[in-house]
Order: structure tokens, then C-alpha cells, then sequence
């Protein structure tokens, strides 16, 4: 049995752009964390990535770095299509796991990694970083005390610009098998994530996601509304085709508004009748470091942690649904 007073120990498969930038620097930063292994299918990427942070194992076969590293915990910073499967080998393993968002490509795809964690008895969670934000909780507290009054609208948007070249590493993003979507996958599921833990799954959608300016075979503009639990509404879009950039969630009520504007600055308007406060209530700077120390608590304390895979497969449901609403172009209802 791993002494808790000792570091958790981590193995990272995936050395690409976000582990580059923030996840193995989290790995290796966060309190009582100790990355140990680096596994890539590129050898070279791997090597280069554990260069940097001076972490000596080093493995292009992810089983043979399951087998090898002397590691109580997996973080999966993979393509989406990789994650059940990988994620479910990790738990056969014996070990815990933290994956990359979206959870699967569908809903149904994530219910074996669902089933697996239950039996498993280990730590398991989805990287929806974006619940560790001062200004969710900010805005969690401010909607149980009611002060917004009664719900009626919230508006999301995100968009910027992303062109990947064939030969970019990041191109596995516009490929459907891969990634399962394009803005609304990639930048939506966030988005989306914060709404259902805020507000709840919504119980209804009509979408349109589109080729505005591409030819791949993901979207690259969805446009979305949603009907939430109590009948307010949502607005949503998403997109990679401007070259202007916009990162925005509001929620309206009849006695007020709260707008986080830009979203990942952490500034928050706060409006009431005709009084207006804005305050500054910044993430972490590498926003993944929340993420990983929380993730080591609920480990150590046998605590769940912020985003459980539970959590995780509600965006793919709704994910799932706006697929659904834009190929039907009709609404969709959301089971409850």
C-alpha cells in the first residue's frame, strides 16, 4: 500500500501540445506529485518533453509503459478515440487515471470506461479543468443565493481561429474518427461542462453545426440553442473561422446579470438593476495545476474528485444530442 505521505507518481502518455504546456509542468509542479514517465508514440517527442523536466524513463509503447513504470497514477493526454480504451487498460492495471476531455467519441462509447472505474475501485476523472476556476465557484455561490433571481437566459461563445496543415500534430483535431468533432468537441465541451455543473443537463436542443470555410469532415461552426431544467434558455456558438477571437458565458436573470468576459481572464461583471461591479477573479496560470491537485486529494483522501466520469459522460450526452439536432435539423429531446 502506497505511503500517503509520499509523492504520487505519475506516468504521462501523450507529449503533444497540451502536455507540453501545461500538463507535464502541472505533473511535476503539483504538491505531492512526482512525474516519473513520459510515453509517446513518437520516441522523439517523448525524449524532448522529458529532457525538459529532467524525467528519465521514457517509453513509445504505451503498454510496455503501463508494465514498466513504477507509477500509481495515469494521466491520458491522447486523441478523444484513444481514451476509453486506454483509460480502461490503466484500471486493469491497478493504477488511477486522469484523461483529457471529451471522456469518448459518444455517450455510448464512455459507459464501458463508466462500468470499469465502478468495478475498479480506483480514482478516475476527466480533465474539465474549468470547474477549479474561482470564477465557477464565484458564480455557483451567487446563483444558490438567488440573487439573480429567476433564470431566463445564458449565453455562450467561443471562437477563434484553427487551420491545421496535414503534417501538424494537432491535426487529429479535424478528423472525426479521432476527435469526434471539430470547435464544438474540442472547445464546446468545456463550455458545456461548466453549464451542466452550474444549471444542470438540458433537456432539449436544436442545432446546426456546419462547413462554413472548410472541407473537413468535422464542423467548423455550430450554432446551438437549449432549453435548461425550469425552462430557461441558452444561446451557444462555436467556431474556428475567425480571425478575431471571443471567449464569453453569461447568465441572465430577471434581477440581475453575471458575465465572465473574457472567460479565461477570470473578469466577472456582476450587474443588478442599474449597479455594475467588476471583479477580477483570475485562474491559476497553468490552469491544469488545480486540476492535478485536486485530482491527488481525492486520491489521498478517498474523496471523488471535481470532474468524476460520471460528470464527463453528461457533456457527451449533450454533445451526442446536437450532433443528432444538427443531422436531423430538429430538435432534440435529453432524457432525463
Amino acid at each position: 500500500m502506497p505511503n500517503n505521505s509520499e509523492p504520487l507518481k505519475w506516468l504521462l502518455v501523450g507529449a503533444g501540445d497540451i502536455a507540453r504546456k501545461r500538463v507535464a509542468p502541472a505533473l511535476a509542479m503539483a504538491p505531492g506529485s512526482a512525474l516519473v514517465s513520459i510515453c509517446d508514440r513518437r520516441l522523439d517527442a517523448a525524449q524532448s518533453l522529458a529532457g525538459t523536466l529532467g524525467v528519465e524513463q521514457v517509453y513509445a509503447d504505451f503498454g510496455e509503459a503501463l508494465a514498466r513504470s513504477d507509477v500509481e497514477a495515469v494521466y491520458l493526454a491522447t486523441p478523444v478515440s484513444l481514451h476509453v480504451d486506454q483509460l480502461i487498460q490503466v484500471l486493469q492495471a491497478g493504477k488511477h487515471v486522469l484523461v483529457e476531455k471529451p471522456l469518448g467519441l459518444s455517450a455510448a462509447a464512455c459507459q464501458p470506461a463508466l462500468d470499469a472505474t465502478a468495478a475498479s475501485g480506483l480514482t478516475a476523472a476527466c480533465a474539465y479543468y474549468r470547474r477549479l476556476y474561482p470564477v465557477y465557484d464565484h458564480a455557483r455561490r451567487l446563483l444558490a443565493s438567488g440573487a439573480l433571481g429567476q433564470l431566463l437566459l445564458v449565453n455562450m461563445s467561443y471562437y477563434s481561429w484553427f487551420d491545421p496543415l496535414p503534417d501538424d500534430p494537432k491535426y487529429w483535431r479535424v478528423q472525426q474518427a479521432r476527435s469526434g468533432g471539430g470547435p464544438l468537441s474540442d472547445m464546446g465541451s468545456h463550455m458545456f461542462d461548466v453549464l451542466i455543473g452550474l444549471l444542470g443537463l438540458p433537456r432539449w436542443v436544436d442545432a446546426r453545426c456546419d462547413n462554413r470555410l472548410r472541407s473537413w469532415d468535422v464542423e467548423d461552426t455550430a450554432a446551438i440553442m437549449l432549453e435548461l431544467p425550469g425552462g430557461a434558455r441558452a444561446l451557444a456558438s462555436f467556431s474556428w473561422c475567425s480571425h478575431s477571437w471571443r471567449h464569453e458565458f453569461e447568465i441572465v436573470g430577471s434581477e440581475g446579470r453575471l458575465t465572465w468576459a473574457p472567460f479565461d481572464a477570470g473578469l466577472v461583471t456582476l450587474t443588478l438593476g442599474r449597479q455594475v461591479e467588476t471583479v477580477s477573479l483570475p485562474p491559476a496560470a497553468n490552469v491544469h495545476l488545480p486540476l492535478v491537485a485536486d485530482f491527488i486529494e481525492a486520491v489521498r483522501q478517498g474523496r471523488p474528485p471535481v470532474c468524476p466520469l460520471a460528470e464527463a459522460a453528461r457533456t457527451n450526452r449533450l454533445l451526442d444530442a446536437v450532433y443528432q439536432s444538427s443531422a436531423q435539423r430538429t430538435g432534440i429531446a435529453l432524457e432525463p
